[in-house]
């Protein structure tokens, strides 16, 4: 639907498909190992919570934000705790109108609202989401009967401040959710009921002056609570997260060829958790954990077409009384006016998941190292970029049960390696009213972790990825016409009638996506799209019995989206200063 910029995300390359999923997996990383920061802030969690097989969206709207870098490697060292990814997302610093945004859509509604007052000003955003009537018209039939569709409320806030010689960002985001459905498992004759309900909030406020001598200091601290109410049959699960986040920064430019950025930033987790079973007996966990971290790093150009940036970045993890030390360099060599050559080479670790480090508090962080070749074109509207990449996996989490839990056996024994080539082509201007983009993704990956019996290639790395995104407009229509395609080859699957493991493959995905955006007027938008319009029959895995038939056989079942095509309307209308400002390129 509009206005899910992750979704926007995962065409770009570097990323692969899982559509159960709905979070970023990047170059043959593990959905935990991209972060999100919002104003150089950690988002403990940035994505809504979701049962098993129903893909999630992120929590926060497109419209409060100037700009979002979307890194799939080598990134900078201020910025930690991620194996593979970083995403950055910055709110507008000074908004240069009052608007309204209104959204009327067949999933819900929202607003948001910016005042300016000299100065000052406030940007408010706020949405309602309840699937139920579309699930009454359309419902979903594979695999999940709804008790109670999906349904959120979420709001949003920016406020800023500008100085002479300073400005002064507050931002807060909350979000409640909840649902209740019914699941198809083939170990059980009866649907699994499932039933959440989720409460999440965010804050953060960051801090940025203008000293004197081309200094530039920047502060900032961000805290969110995540509560989870989860009830599976008669059993019950409380999950309590409280996490915190500090930081400073120094930035100071010592000459036009040379830039300098220090500072230093904690990092605090407190989770516990409660299950309670339908005889009423209780089990708690809890973790606390805390991360202190320094990094610095220098900008050198050596002349007008070569460059460096050279960094590296400290943590010490006071549970294990850990010191990590992660270099960091990238070497940039602009070959042409438009062409540029890179490379870069990084360290990078990140603390353990929690659902292992509540039971082995003695677990060590895990390592990925990052090994990246560039090139790059840009000039009269297109822009080709190729880059092939190794990254070295280490100390890996590995456990010797079917699931984690109290009994099992933790060490950081696994490691692995991801390789491959991503290609991106864009063209903006070159054909009348036509913006595309063509991306491609090759992965070759394989890692030994968690419970894995040997080193394989995990079931979210499809080797192939490819998208297309067109955005043409008709003038005599008024409208943007739009489509997607997404190709994905088959995603590896353990099938236990086979001795070897995660050894064979689903068929291909395919998705070809259509939207239309009419408009009514300058600033009123109908808008239509419509989820793999082909209804192409996907295939996410399979699910096995636990015990084989009396031929020895363990039967299946397919693992499907809920549904094969998804539709949507929506009506956007903006009021502003202007009276031209619409919601177009947000959708």
């Amino acid at each position: 639907a509009a206005g899910d910029f992750v979704g926007a995300l995962q065409t770009l390359p570097g990323t692969s498909t899982v559509s159960e999923d709905g979070r970023l997996f990047v170059r043959g990383g593990s959905a935990a190992e991209t972060q999100v920061f919002i104003d150089g802030l950690r988002v403990f969690q940035p994505f809504n919570a979701t049962a098993n097989n129903i893909p999630t969206r992120g929590r926060f709207s497109p419209f409060l934000f100037k700009g979002i870098t979307f890194s799939t490697g080598g990134y900078s060292s201020e910025y930690g705790q991620a194996l593979s990814s970083v995403l950055l997302l910055n709110t507008t610093d000074l908004p240069i109108q009052k608007k309204t945004d209104i959204s009327i859509m067949s999933v819900g509604g929202g607003i948001g609202h910016t005042e300016i007052w000299g100065d000052e000003s406030l940007s408010i955003n706020s949405s309602y989401i309840n699937l139920a009537p579309y699930e009454s018209l359309i419902p979903s039939n594979q695999g999940v009967r709804w008790n109670k569709p999906y349904e959120s409320l979420s709001g949003e806030a920016v406020f800023r401040s500008k100085g002479e010689n300073n400005i002064l960002k507050l931002y807060t985001g909350f979000n409640h959710s909840n649902f209740d459905i019914e699941q198809e498992d083939i170990n059980y004759e009866a649907y699994i009921r499932y039933r959440l309900k989720n409460s999440n909030f965010y804050f953060n406020t960051s801090y940025k002056h203008f000293l004197q001598n081309e200094w530039t200091l920047s502060t900032g601290a961000s805290i969110s609570n995540d509560v989870n109410k989860i009830k599976v049959f008669a059993n019950k699960i409380l999950t309590n997260e409280i996490g915190a986040h500090l930081k400073i920064k120094l930035k100071k430019n010592l000459s036009n060829r040379f830039q300098l950025n220090f500072g230093a930033e904690y990092f605090n987790l407190d989770y516990t958790d409660t299950y309670l079973t339908e005889d009423e007996l209780s089990f708690k966990s809890d973790y606390q954990d805390d991360l202190y971290a320094g990094f610095t790093e220098t900008d050198i150009f050596f002349s007008n077409r070569f460059a460096m940036k050279l960094g590296v970045r400290g943590e010490y993890d006071k549970t294990t009384k850990a010191f990590n030390v992660a270099p960091r360099v990238s070497l940039a060599y602009k070959s042409s006016e438009k062409g540029q050559f890179s490379l870069a080479y990084g360290d990078f670790y990140q603390n353990p998941l929690v659902a292992y480090r509540k039971f082995d508090k003695t677990l060590d962080s895990e390592k990925s190292s990052h090994y990246i070749f560039n090139y790059q074109y840009t000039g009269n509207g297109k822009t080709l970029r190729v880059e092939g990449y190794y990254k070295a996996y280490d100390k890996l989490v590995k456990f010797d049960t079917e699931m984690p839990e109290f009994a099992s056996n933790y060490n950081n024994s696994g490691s692995g390696y991801a390789q491959g080539l991503d290609v991106f082509w864009r063209d903006t201007k070159n054909i009348k009213n036509l913006d595309y983009w063509i991306s491609y993704s090759y992965l070759d990956t394989k890692r030994d972790y968690l419970n894995f019996p040997n080193t394989a290639t995990p079931n979210f790395a499809p080797k192939h990825n490819f998208s297309v995104v067109t955005k043409y407009w008709v003038n005599e229509w008024r409208s943007q016409l739009g489509f997607s395609y997404t190709y994905a080859s088959g995603r590896p699957y353990d099938n236990p009638n086979t001795s070897e493991f995660l050894a064979e493959r689903t068929k291909s995905y395919n998705n070809l996506s259509l939207n239309w955006a009419y408009l009514i007027s300058q600033q009123k938008i109908l808008y239509f799209s419509i989820n793999n319009a082909l209804g192409f029959n996907n295939v996410n895995g399979y699910q096995y019995t636990d015990v084989p038939n009396r031929n020895g056989v363990f039967n299946r079942r397919e693992i499907r989206p809920q549904a094969d095509t998804f539709f949507f309307i929506g009506f956007f209308w903006t009021l502003s200063t202007d009276k031209s400002s619409n919601q177009l390129d947000n959708l």
